[in-house]
């Protein structure tokens, strides 16, 4: 295992559903990587979840990760939720099931833990990754 990797997401939309962006920011041993990126229709949930995958695609090797998340959608949805999902084998009926299983497979490669923390609330990294997903949100 290589040292915390420490990983902040969020995402945003532009109505909802509309088009959105997700942004992350990856820091570990000093240096920091900023990822994001857009879809011309989404929603607000969708971009957290794709802040996540995305992030969690840049780490190449198994890691221990500490997971910053404004969303308790993806907070739960992993800590909670996924699991009795994957007991009941993954019922249709899980809106975003598509990215839960992403997700899903990702988070098996690591060591995770997941923090929620306040949206909008002054959060330094929270802010910036915030700023990325409202910045990668497509224009008309």
């Amino acid at each position: 295992m290589t040292k915390i990797i420490e990983i902040f997401t969020d995402g945003a939309c532009s109505g909802n559903p509309g088009p959105g962006g997700w942004g992350a920011i990856l820091r570990w041993n000093g240096h920091e990587k900023e990822l994001s990126g857009g879809e011309a229709e989404t929603t607000n949930n969708r971009m957290e979840m794709m802040a996540v995958i995305k992030a969690l695609e840049a780490v190449k090797r198994r890691s221990k990760i500490k997971l910053y998340t404004d969303s308790t959608y993806v907070q739960k949805g992993v800590t909670e939720w996924m699991k009795g999902w994957k007991a009941k084998g993954w019922p249709k009926k899980i809106k975003n099931q598509d990215l839960w299983l992403r997700i899903d497979v990702l988070v098996a490669k690591h060591d995770i833990t997941f923090h929620w923390v306040r949206g909008h609330d002054g959060h330094p990294e929270n802010e910036r990754a915030d700023a990325l997903a409202v910045a990668a949100i497509p224009r008309k």
